[in-house]
């Protein structure tokens, strides 16, 4: 974990978040902190690690979610080489249709 992102003011943030209880809560709240910019991207990330996951290529992620492929690359290196929290999250989350 990066130690220049530990405070105690991203820790609060943190703790705000596990506080939301649905779905509905988290736009609410995302709405308010994010713009919807930021939101969209963040979403977006997710996606192409989801993806990237599928062993899908960065040529049909770029197609679908219109990531650049240094976005693409960027996630890639987080999934190989970073802390572990989109495999975590991935791992946890029900199965899309």
């Amino acid at each position: 974990m990066n130690p220049k992102i530990k405070t105690e003011a991203v820790s609060r943030l943190f703790e705000a978040i596990l506080t939301l209880e649905n779905v509905d809560e988290c736009y609410a709240f995302f709405e308010d902190v994010c713009t919807i910019n930021e939101l969209l991207s963040l979403s977006q990330r997710y996606e192409v690690a989801e993806m990237l996951r599928e062993k899908r290529t960065y040529l049909e992620i770029a197609e679908k979610t219109g990531a650049s492929t240094a976005t693409i690359s960027r996630v890639n290196r987080s999934l190989n080489y970073g802390n572990d929290g989109y495999d975590m999250t991935l791992a946890r989350m029900p199965k899309k249709n």
